[in-house]
């Protein structure tokens, strides 16, 4: 009777083992095929050869590229050399990729940036916030960008335990910001077992120089967030839930949610499009509309791009960057 009982205990959990590996499997999308969508005028970005896993553009057209993000168990073209941030200049007729200096006194050796964001304070100033992962560690580090000399000026780390695994950042003020956690552990192993039961357990947190607090939770997995135009709503992507979720922000900076669009794709950074509003990941037209429109722009099934991350456009100039791969430049 005794073995009957251990064989039946086995058998349950390798049933449920097996059930676990498949949910993750579709919430991975690993089985989906890539039909290719091109675009006539595109080229590789030089200089970029290890991901640019995040892209945001200034209204004047100047884009920084986060790139160089290294993650543990995740493939490197660069293992031994640090993340950084690149500029590009959108108006002029064949933008180069510059890579910016950064201030004496930050470790750039232990650089691995992430999601960043852009805030333009009322003197003109402009803050570059970055989601930082020193020794796969988690921060959050404030620059203000110096353009005479295209260089950042480093301000401020900021540490705290409401950012266990944080991912990407939306700036709202010179030191104010929204970031997503990817996951509620910090330790390697307990982020595996999260993702493998499938907690939802990821969050957005809210924080200021007062105030730090969780202000949207029950992600699968938490990754882009973004801000509309006219700073009423926030959006973030839940990668392994394939979804977009639309938030409604309050004066006390917390948030409730309006509604939840579902996608038949994983769902990284989200851009804006200064001149339609639209969110780009696909092109998602009037997301506040009973039926928005969404559109794929562009899709590659490899051969070109691998493990796109961001897609972010300027006057008909669309930059495409990936987790670990290349970036693409294209003329709409």
């Amino acid at each position: 009777m005794g073995r009957l009982v251990a064989l039946s205990l086995l058998g349950i959990a390798l049933a449920l083992l097996g059930e676990r590996l498949l949910a993750l499997r579709n919430r991975l999308k690993a089985s989906r095929e890539v039909e290719s969508v091109d675009l006539p005028n595109c080229h590789l970005i030089k200089g970029i050869e290890a991901g640019a896993d995040d892209i945001d553009i200034l209204p004047n057209g100047l884009a920084f590229l986060s790139v160089g993000l290294k993650c543990p168990g995740l493939h490197s073209f660069s293992p031994d050399k640090p993340g950084g941030i690149l500029m590009m200049d959108l108006k002029k007729e064949n933008p180069r990729a510059l890579e910016l200096r950064i201030s004496r006194g930050f470790n750039l050796a232990s650089f691995n940036p992430h999601g960043i964001s852009t805030f333009i304070d009322n003197d003109d100033t402009v803050y570059l916030f970055v989601v930082n992962h020193p020794e796969f560690k988690n921060t959050v580090e404030i620059f203000k960008f110096e353009e005479e000399d295209n260089s950042l000026l480093h301000l401020k780390t900021i540490r705290h335990e409401l950012f266990p695994s944080v991912n990407d950042i939306i700036a709202v003020g010179p030191a104010h910001f929204y970031a997503t956690n990817d996951h509620y552990f910090s330790d390697p192993f307990l982020k595996y077992l999260e993702t493998y039961l499938n907690l939802h357990w990821a969050n957005v947190v809210y924080y200021s120089p007062n105030e730090v607090k969780v202000v949207a939770e029950g992600y699968d997995a938490a990754n882009g967030i973004n801000i509309s135009p006219d700073k009423k709503y926030i959006y973030v992507a839940d990668i392994l839930a394939h979804e977009i979720h639309v938030l409604e922000r309050h004066p006390n900076m917390n948030l409730t949610q309006l509604k939840v669009l579902k996608l038949d794709t994983l769902v990284d950074n989200l851009s804006i499009d200064p001149s339609s509003g639209d969110i780009l990941v696909l092109r998602i037209q009037n997301i506040l509309s009973e039926k928005p429109t969404v559109t794929t722009v562009y899709a590659n099934n490899g051969s070109v791009l691998q493990g796109s991350s961001v897609a972010s456009v300027y006057d008909r100039k669309l930059l495409i960057g990936t987790l670990y791969h290349r970036a693409l430049f294209c003329e709409l």
